[in-house]
C-alpha cells in the first residue's frame, strides 16, 4: 500500500495517573473528555483527529504548519482553562500506512515516544517539523538537544516549540504533585523546597508534597 507523507501530532495530559489518584475518577474523566473537546475545536480544515487512547488523542496533518498550529492552540487551550492539568505534546513528519482510518509505521511511533518525552506544558518535535516551520511566523523554536529511543538505531534531534506570544502571557506554573496547571499568584498553597517556591491546587497536594518531596521533583 502506497505510503503518504504526513505530520504527526500526539497531545496528553501529563501526569494523568497522579491526578487522578489525587481527584478521583470521576474528576479525571470530566477532564479527559474536556481535553477532547478542546483538541476537536483546535483543529483546522488540513488535519484530523484520528482517535483518542486514554488521556491522549492523535492527530494528523498534511502539512507540518497545519500540525505546529494545532499543537500550540491546544496547549494555550489548555492553560486557560481553570483548574486544568498540563498538556504535552510531541511531532514527527513522514511516511506511514493507512488502514481502516487508522495510521501505522515508524514515523508515528516516533511521533508518540516524542510526546512521551516531553516534560508538561512541553511541545517537542523532531527535525523534519522544525525545518520545515524555520522561515514560517509560527512558533519560536529552541534546540532540545538529542534523544535516544527504544528501537530507534540514531539518536533524534529534538526541538521545543512555543508561541511567540508565551512569555506575555499570565505566568503558568505546575502543581507538581497532580501535575495541574494553575496561576501562582492565585494557588491556594505554596512551600518552599531547596531554594525554590512550588506551588498548590490544594491543601491536600501541599501536604503530600510536603510528606515526601522528592517524589515528585524527580524528573
Amino acid at each position: 500500500m502506497e505510503k503518504a507523507l504526513l505530520t504527526f501530532l500526539f497531545a496528553d495530559l501529563a501526569g494523568f495517573t497522579a491526578l487522578t489518584e489525587t481527584h478521583g475518577d470521576d474528576d479525571a474523566a470530566d477532564v479527559v473528555a474536556r481535553f477532547y473537546d478542546l483538541a476537536r475545536t483546535s483543529l483546522t480544515d488540513e488535519a484530523r483527529l484520528i482517535k483518542t487512547i486514554g488521556d491522549a488523542v492523535m492527530i494528523v496533518a498534511n502539512q507540518p504548519p497545519a500540525a505546529v498550529s494545532i499543537a500550540l492552540r491546544l496547549l494555550a487551550a489548555a492553560r486557560a482553562e481553570a483548574g486544568f492539568p498540563a498538556v504535552r505534546a510531541g511531532l514527527h513528519s513522514g511516511s506511514a500506512v493507512e488502514r481502516l482510518g487508522d495510521y501505522f509505521g515508524a514515523t508515528v511511533n516516533l511521533a508518540a515516544r516524542v510526546t512521551a518525552y516531553a516534560r508538561s506544558d512541553q511541545i517537542l518535535c523532531t527535525e523534519s517539523v522544525a525545518e520545515s516551520i524555520r522561515s514560517l511566523d509560527i512558533a519560536v523554536i529552541h534546540s532540545a538537544g538529542t534523544a535516544s529511543f527504544k528501537n530507534v538505531a540514531q539518536p533524534v534531534a529534538l526541538f521545543e516549540l512555543e508561541d511567540a506570544q508565551r512569555h506575555a502571557m499570565t505566568h503558568h506554573e505546575i502543581d507538581p504533585v497532580c501535575r495541574m496547571g494553575l496561576d501562582p499568584d492565585a494557588a491556594p498553597a505554596q512551600l518552599p523546597f531547596r531554594e525554590r517556591m512550588y506551588h498548590f491546587c490544594s491543601f491536600a497536594c501541599a501536604q503530600k508534597f510536603a510528606q515526601d518531596p522528592e517524589t515528585y521533583i524527580k524528573g
